[in-house]
């Protein structure tokens, strides 16, 4: 499993964001300049993130964003499922949208679809045991997330 710069680049905007939580909204220049990741990204990755209520975004000249809840409130698995979807390590783990419909026919007889399973649980767990305000707190001197800077990535 390999976790895409959405998910990366998603959990470093909301920490430049829970980094001013409290101070008003955030223009995406300022989130870019920071973190070192482009603006026209930035812009597509808040779509979803607004969609699902962890963002909220301000218009006009002193317009941005902000998080729309506070810092210990937002688990860095929400924010990874919000743009990835599901984890899921194999493709058995999913299903469709609305229904209980397997995508592997064999997902019930499966002999390691458990073992997967227990990963994708442990992952999640973890995942949904940290949250921003933790981020905030483990990295007090660093304020610069997976960004782009340095990676030759814009």
């Amino acid at each position: 499993m390999k976790l895409s710069t959405k998910g990366r680049y998603s959990v470093t905007a909301l920490y430049e964001l829970a980094l001013h939580y409290g101070e008003g909204a955030v223009p995406l220049k300022n989130i870019s300049m920071n973190q070192g990741i482009s603006e026209n990204y930035l812009e597509q990755l808040m779509v979803p993130l607004r969609k699902a209520g962890l963002v909220k975004s301000i218009r006009g000249a002193q317009g941005g964003y902000m998080l729309a809840r506070e810092p210990e409130k937002v688990t860095i698995g929400e924010i990874i499922t919000t743009v990835e979807g599901p984890i899921a390590l194999v493709d058995c783990l999913l299903t469709n949208a609305g229904d209980s419909k397997q995508y592997c026919d064999r997902a019930g007889a499966c002999v390691t679809r458990g073992i997967w399973e227990k990963v994708c649980d442990s992952i999640s767990s973890v995942l949904n045991n940290i949250t921003l305000k933790d981020l905030l707190t483990n990295g007090q001197e660093q304020k610069v997330g997976c960004g782009a800077r340095g990676t030759g990535i814009s």
